[in-house]
């Protein structure tokens, strides 16, 4: 596992992180006992980085991280949660000095912490990036201490370029895959000029690239993947990458036939994600403490050959790019 700086923060993180939406809800049912456990065997391999939000599980998901950080003693993971999804209705005026102090005190008791390592604006409304009162605000609350740092969580990549023209955010999290391959086209290169830490989320496009999903799979009523699989619920982008289902598993069958033997497609995914430099920290999510793991190793396997990354390049270009790449 690969320890590296988090962008201009004087934090080192794994290359590998763990996101902790899966422990918090709209995913079926993951026990508080089995987030626990996924979670210590992340923290077990080497993992330094966690990726939570207030609204996972209405706070369940940061209040499980907290439990496990504050009961394994030792040497803190960078946690990083994030605020702004718990307005309703949720729009550009919500973002305000008070409504965001207030999620972040939510956030500091979940958490039991005093000041938060890294907040992150969940997706917010476009016209939040046009203005400065949102940035204003969080730039008061890191003076007073509640926050160590801020970035944005981005649902586009226009959305990425205009954040980082804010001089104190510190982190762009966007999705980023073998689905959703436009990031790297000027994103990651303005990223990478002013040392914006770049968080890949999203990264097995909701479980597509582990190769397990098929036709017949079903979903509980409570995952996403069922109630949001065309944007009902919130950015269509946020489940299977944005990707249509059905070319989905098409492009997974073509992705398959690049996976060395011996390899999950899973951990393929993920070192490809890691092939990318400008990638400070993927944040795969886990259910259990086999996916966890499995998760972390990725990290351990060999680069991918120029062939290999042009052929994954071909797929994106010929099945995924004319549904996503100007969208997102």
């Amino acid at each position: 596992m690969k320890q590296h700086s988090f962008g201009r923060m004087p934090f080192s993180v794994s290359n590998v992180g763990f996101g902790a939406w899966q422990i918090g809800g709209s995913w079926g049912d993951v026990s508080v006992t089995d987030g626990r456990t996924a979670l210590n065997a992340a923290l077990d391999a080497g993992v330094t980085f966690i990726d939570t939000a207030d609204v996972y599980g209405d706070g369940r998901s940061e209040k499980i991280v907290a439990d496990v950080v504050r009961n394994r003693g030792g040497t803190r993971p960078m946690v990083a949660t994030k605020a702004g999804r718990r307005l309703n209705p949720h729009v550009a005026g919500g973002y305000t000095k008070a409504n965001l102090e207030g999620f972040i005190d939510r956030s500091l008791k979940n958490l039991q912490v005093d000041s938060l390592d890294l907040v992150q604006l969940h997706c917010p409304p476009t016209e939040v990036l046009y203005r400065q009162e949102a940035f204003d605000g969080l730039n008061e609350l890191q003076r007073a201490g509640k926050i160590k740092g801020y970035g944005v969580s981005v649902s586009t990549v226009e959305e990425g370029l205009k954040a980082i023209e804010f001089p104190g955010v510190e982190s762009i999290q966007i999705i980023y895959n073998i689905f959703r391959q436009r990031p790297d086209r000027l994103f990651f290169q303005e990223a990478r000029r002013r040392n914006v830490a770049v968080i890949a989320r999203v990264p097995l496009a909701s479980g597509l690239l582990s190769g397990k999903i098929s036709r017949d799979t079903k979903f509980a009523s409570d995952d996403h993947r069922n109630f949001n699989r065309h944007g009902e619920a919130f950015d269509v982008g946020e489940t299977f990458a944005g990707v249509p289902f059905e070319v989905g598993l098409q492009a997974v069958e073509e992705v398959r036939k690049l996976v060395p033997q011996g390899t999950s497609m899973a951990a393929f995914a993920l070192r490809w994600i890691l092939m990318n430099d400008a990638v400070t920290v993927v944040i795969p999510g886990a259910r259990n403490a086999e996916q966890a793991r499995a998760n972390a190793a990725a990290a351990d396997l060999a680069p991918l050959s120029h062939d290999v990354m042009d052929a994954t390049r071909e797929i994106y270009e010929r099945l995924v790019a004319p549904h996503v790449h100007q969208r997102w």
